[in-house]
């Protein structure tokens, strides 16, 4: 058996955990809107159409803020569609995912659905096909009491109070050559400063955030960010951030260190944004928004079943629908870790998507919804996780990946909550074979008791959770024992843990 240690102190705090670092992403893609969140003729459909079994799931999740309608799909996508009375709404052709769109869940509709699972909307604007004028016109239909021509149209399209939204994107992946309108970092970056001032014209109270790089394996990675930030650093509060884990020629070893490039990528773009800010002699910092990240199979997608044709746009196909394992839940568990550890500068993340389309959530037309096995490392992080994060000393055995190099076989961070003492603790064992036993030192923490305690492992680290079998995989209770002010955790291999303390 091997050993790592670890001691959890609350004097060792890295910033607040902000709940938008437990945001989601809903796009009008593939099953996630229509067949997803919204299927009229299901038994367990509301009155408006939205699947309640849904709706409990994601508020168990426990999501924030939502971002929306896209993704790619924004940059095609024209939002007055998306209002008035649905009968009169057009059928409008997606090229970001050759699907047709039927606008029948608008920006109304949607408003309603997050009132049900009790988030808040951010919205991304089209600066792919649109521009200045159109954000300034969603901006006014979407925040302004009334008195105005657009603030009056929303009113009269039944929603008297204002969306009074407070995140807006400027964009989505512009540095992507699959982008419609895909532009230089110059041409963008000019584009995102014109909209963002216009923007703050009429409402000064709203957060931007502007288009990072759509992966830190973009060739204009880094220049992208510090040219972008250069127009736009004294306009936007966040640059984003976007990223993407799977497992490659069966390298299981290398993708459960995977977290390790999501700290990489955070920390340099910290660093690029912060450069800007000396060159500026700026006393302003600008966050990150983490708003894409998630284990994605895109390998698996690249040509399978992909839709062409000039007669062939499908409403809601088949699309994305990854199943998920136990490996890919514990490298799942470890990005949210890495998140939490940036606390201090990552103060807002999406995890894309929520609902069918690379989801912890899956539905079946006509038939039931259930949990994959990513569901629970957020849903118990999303609750567990309050007040500080804390910097976590870690003495840990460590082994060689072909990716990365040497990597740590324990990662971990804790919060630590002091209006309510509570702490939680997250760990991750990458190794492939062996238990490891954890130590940490709580001292500091006073007189705790375990509260609970859960660990996701399985003895196949390819079990997941289907229609056929929806609860094959779910977490256990973690073996875990406090003894003269050490907490002692036995983690199983391949596995992940959460320990909340009292």
């Amino acid at each position: 058996m091997t050993n790592a240690h670890l001691t959890i102190d609350p004097q060792f705090a890295i910033g607040a955990v902000r709940r938008r670092l437990f945001g989601g992403f809903v796009e009008h893609l593939g099953r996630h809107v229509y067949d997803g969140i919204y299927e009229p003729g299901h038994p367990e459909a509301d009155e408006e159409g939205f699947r309640r079994d849904v709706i409990e799931l994601v508020k168990e999740l426990g999501v924030s803020t939502i971002r929306y309608p896209g993704g790619n799909f924004v940059s095609g996508f024209r939002w007055e569609d998306s209002v008035g009375p649905r009968e009169q709404r057009p059928r409008r052709l997606d090229l970001a995912w050759h699907s047709t769109e039927t606008n029948e869940v608008g920006l109304h509709e949607f408003a309603s659905w997050l009132d049900k699972v009790g988030s808040d909307l951010m919205m991304a604007l089209n600066l792919g096909t649109r521009g200045t004028l159109e954000a300034i016109d969603l901006l006014e239909y979407a925040n302004v009491p009334g008195g105005s021509a657009l603030s009056d149209q929303r009113v009269a399209n039944g929603r008297t109070e204002p969306f009074d939204v407070r995140m807006w994107c400027l964009g989505n992946e512009m540095d992507g050559p699959w982008q419609l309108g895909h532009r230089s970092a110059d041409d963008y970056g000019k584009l995102a400063s014109q909209t963002a001032k216009g923007m703050r014209q009429l409402d000064p109270s709203i957060e931007l955030v502007v288009c990072g790089s759509s992966g830190a394996g973009m060739p204009t990675f880094g220049e992208w960010e510090r040219v972008v930030l250069s127009h736009t650093y004294d306009d936007v509060d966040y640059i984003s951030l976007h990223a993407y884990y799977q497992e490659r020629n069966g390298d299981l070893a290398s993708f459960l260190a995977s977290s390790t490039d999501m700290d990489h990528f955070i920390e340099s773009v910290i660093t690029t944004a912060d450069h800007v800010k000396a060159v500026r002699r700026s006393d302003k910092t600008i966050n990150l928004s983490f708003d894409e990240w998630n284990v994605w199979y895109l390998d698996r997608w690249e040509g399978v079943d992909k839709i062409t044709g000039i007669d062939n746009w499908p409403v809601a196909p088949r699309l994305l629908e990854d199943v998920y394992s136990v490996a890919d839940a514990v490298v799942f568990g470890s990005l949210m870790i890495s998140l939490i550890k940036h606390a201090d500068r990552v103060t807002s993340a999406s995890l894309a998507q929520l609902v069918n389309v690379i989801a912890p959530i899956m539905t079946e037309p006509g038939g039931p919804a259930w949990r994959q096995t990513t569901f629970f490392p957020f849903s118990i992080t999303s609750r567990l996780a309050r007040g500080n994060a804390l910097r976590l000393p870690i003495e840990s055995p460590q082994y060689d990946t072909t990716v990365y190099g040497t990597v740590p076989l324990v990662d971990a961070v804790a919060t630590n909550d002091p209006e309510t003492g509570r702490t939680a603790v997250f760990l991750v064992n990458r190794s492939l074979t062996e238990t490891i036993t954890v130590t940490a030192g709580i001292a500091a923490l006073g007189d705790v008791r375990v509260l609970e305690s859960h660990t996701l492992a399985d003895d196949d680290v390819n079990a997941k959770n289907t229609l056929q079998e929806p609860e094959r995989v779910t977490p256990g209770e973690a073996a875990v024992a406090i003894a003269d002010g050490v907490l002692t955790v036995k983690l199983p291999p391949v596995s992940w843990t959460a320990v909340s303390l009292g």
